[in-house]
């Protein structure tokens, strides 16, 4: 007779202990997180539906005053804009980055170069921008630049803020310009003084202004800075110590037309021919308009795509290095085999490179994205005062509404809670993703 089978042995668990052994463990854990995490968010939901004391119970109308009130409206389109222009610069940057140094010898020091500003904090991140950002080309690296480029293209005003004495041989001619008030003669030497040049925009080779030598068949005259250093002098007299306004532009001006024109010398003499006889000597308002100083980083127009670049400069080095591990891991056949079969670069790039980076390029959009959602530090350091309004973003205006000097607690709770149900959906992208990865 055949024994009966045995009964099947009970498999032990993985870690050899029991449940209430393995839940022993995650309890600390799962205090932590409950205490940590569970019990804010429940409590800030509860919180958003009561009123400033927290006496009042008030349901949505926080949450109304979210999109009806213009500074929270304002920090909303400046979230949605910081989401879908930052992770995307930053990972085309990185992508960009990562494709050109791959096969050249110094790629290595260049990505380097690129990831260092990782190692910055935001706040230190936030001072360098600040002041790259100032408005005075001498203190500002962008606006430096800018005025270079534009000194380039653009012919600059020689002496911005230059006008006459009270008492002097001009009157204004309308729309910044001066004119001599009584026409020129031949013979008779011309006197055009002015003050208010500063020595540093003196030109550099201007010479000791001195007075001209008459000339019976020519307009003669002298332009000089009518201003003695340490005192003295006399106005409207060329004195010893005062300087030719070189390259000022003068022209004879006669019933409303320019017959001839000139610029003053280093000692600030100048001429014209006989032509010039009868005419006004006109000083035109070029001579006078101010310097170009650049663009205006931190006004309200253009703080915010201004943020956004020093967020990139920071961000772009870490999209870089990812995009980059995703690039070594691709197989060279593949590419190699394109190439062979008559496709250049940019189509290897597009067709090839960019859709099996796929998977990277998501990672780096979405963890970019659910950074982006809350970013605080740039804007608070980097935006003026004056600005602030218009640069304002989500995690910043929860600091204002909760912290502020008008603190409102369940303002300032519907706005944490409106910001998780923004990385929500991000969140739950990024999981499903992950998950389809795995299951490949």
């Amino acid at each position: 007779m055949t024994p009966p089978p045995a009964a099947p042995e009970k498999r032990k668990s993985v870690t050899g202990t029991r449940k209430l052994v393995a839940i022993s463990f995650l309890l600390p854990a799962l205090v932590l997180l409950g205490a940590l995490v569970v019990y804010p968010i429940g409590y800030s939901v509860y919180r958003s539906l009561f009123d400033k004391s927290g006496a009042g119970f008030v349901g949505l109308d926080n949450y109304l005053t979210l999109f009806s009130d213009p500074t929270i409206f304002t920090a909303i389109k400046n979230n949605l804009i910081w989401v879908v222009v930052a992770p995307t610069v930053s990972t085309a940057l990185g992508l960009i980055f990562a494709v050109l140094t791959e096969r050249v010898r110094w790629g290595t020091a260049f990505k380097l170069i690129v990831f260092m500003p990782m190692a910055i904090s935001m706040l230190a991140s936030g001072i360098i921008f600040r002041l790259v950002y100032e408005q005075d080309p001498d203190r500002g690296v962008a606006n430096a630049a800018w005025v270079t480029v534009h000194d380039t293209f653009a012919e600059s005003s020689g002496f911005p803020r230059a006008r006459p004495l009270p008492v002097h041989p001009l009157k204004p001619a309308g729309g910044g310009a001066y004119v001599t008030k009584e026409p020129v003669r031949a013979g008779t030497p011309v006197s055009l003084p002015l003050i208010g040049v500063p020595p540093a925009q003196m030109p550099k080779d201007a010479a000791v202004a001195k007075a001209p030598a008459p000339a019976a068949d020519r307009i003669t005259g002298t332009a000089w800075l009518d201003f003695t250093k340490g005192g003295g002098g006399k106005p409207n007299a060329i004195d010893s110590k005062e300087s030719g306004l070189k390259g000022l532009e003068i022209e004879a001006v006669r019933d409303g037309q320019v017959v001839e024109s000139t610029k003053a010398a280093a000692d600030g003499t100048f001429s014209f021919s006989s032509k010039a006889e009868g005419a006004e000597l006109r000083l035109p308002a070029s001579n006078f308009r101010e310097q170009y100083n650049g663009v205006n980083w931190l006004g309200p127009n253009v703080v915010t795509p201004a943020i956004i670049g020093s967020y990139v400069w920071m961000w772009a080095g870490f999209a870089m290095v990812l995009i980059a591990a995703g690039l070594a891991s691709l197989p060279r056949e593949l590419l190699e085999a394109a190439r062979v079969d008559g496709a250049n670069e940019w189509q290897v790039f597009r067709r090839i490179t960019v859709p099996m980076l796929a998977p990277v390029l998501a990672v780096v959009t979405v963890t970019l994205m659910i950074n982006v959602l809350k970013i605080f530090d740039l804007v608070f350091i980097i935006a003026p005062g004056d600005s602030l309004d218009d640069a304002n973003v989500l995690a910043l205006q929860l600091y204002q509404s909760s912290f502020g000097s008008d603190a409102d607690l369940g303002l300032g709770s519907a706005i944490a809670v409106f910001l998780l149900l923004l990385v929500i959906p991000v969140m739950l992208f990024n999981i499903r993703r992950m998950r389809k990865e795995q299951g490949r």
